[in-house]
């Protein structure tokens, strides 16, 4: 597997959003307003996702041999995005500081990049999974 690194990176990003739903959900709902616990959700929501993206383009990697480099580089994108998405809305939603909001688009075009990395591995590398 040539990316079986990043199963245990997934694992451990979709475990940490669900120890960070269950904190918010527990701890945090009558500390935060509704606005920011509702900014927090959506962290952790995103979180899961790229964590169960990141395993999916790990898992997938040894399908698309030819294209080891843009699955390679899409997992580095989608966790990069997953820090920088999800933890300026943990920071902004547990500090109230809204100009880290500025950063959460950031995260958002490292997902977009990683995605397309995995559609573009696809078409490039598909002849090789058939």
């Amino acid at each position: 597997m040539l990316l079986k690194k990043y199963i245990g990176i997934g694992a451990i990003v979709a475990g940490l959003a669900v120890a960070f739903g269950a904190f918010g959900a527990h701890s945090l709902k009558e500390t935060l307003s509704e606005h920011y616990l509702e900014v927090f959700e959506t962290g952790v929501r995103y979180q899961m996702y790229h964590g169960l993206g990141l395993l999916l383009v790990a898992l997938l990697s040894d399908r698309l041999p030819s294209a080891t480099k843009l699955m390679r580089w899409s997992a580095r994108l989608l966790l990069i995005g997953t820090v920088l998405f999800s933890g300026s809305l943990y920071i902004l939603s547990l500090s109230s500081t809204d100009w880290l909001g500025a950063i959460t688009p950031l995260g958002g075009v490292a997902f977009l990049a990683g995605w397309a990395c995995v559609a573009i591995a696809a078409f490039k590398g598909g002849r090789d999974a058939a």
